[in-house]
């Protein structure tokens, strides 16, 4: 449990400091900076859910889905009290650092600040931040980690 609790310290601590930094240091007044033909930073703030879902709410959403995320992360620690696998436990611990960054923006400013921004042309991605991405990829773990544990249990 512990190295869950662990990797979602530092995954907290990593978002909030990028988020900080990005808002501070590197965008200041700037929306949009393009760093690569496929890749900008922008100021994007997401008062819905992933990929700007249930964006039209207002401060009722933005209680309500934090509401909804505490109860989601405390699922998550009781699973990760009783998790056994240590890549299982990582991937919990990366999934619950991302959602608390995020309901931390979302206490703390209304909304989810989102600065990353890959595109195609004019055809872009939704705009996400590292909580984003911890999450997305901890999820991916789990998934690929159940799957090749459901294989090892048949074999048996």
């Amino acid at each position: 449990m512990f190295l869950g609790l662990g990797i979602a310290l530092v995954v907290v601590l990593f978002d909030q400091l990028s988020k900080y930094f990005m808002l501070n240091q590197v965008l200041g007044e700037h929306i949009v900076i393009e760093v690569t033909p496929f890749f900008n930073w922008v100021r994007a703030w997401n008062t819905g859910v992933s990929f700007s879902m249930f964006n039209n709410y207002g401060h009722l959403g933005t209680i309500m889905l934090s509401v909804v995320a505490g109860v989601i992360i405390v699922a998550l620690i009781i699973w990760l009290k009783s998790e056994h696998n240590r890549l299982a436990q990582i991937a919990l611990g990366m999934i619950i650092g991302g959602a608390i960054g995020n309901v931390i923006d979302r206490i703390r400013l209304g909304a989810v600040f989102d600065f990353l921004d890959f595109h195609i042309a004019e055809n872009h991605w939704p705009a996400f931040n590292l909580a984003d991405s911890f999450i997305c990829v901890g999820a991916i773990i789990l998934i690929v980690q159940s799957i090749f544990t459901k294989k090892e249990e048949n074999q048996k």
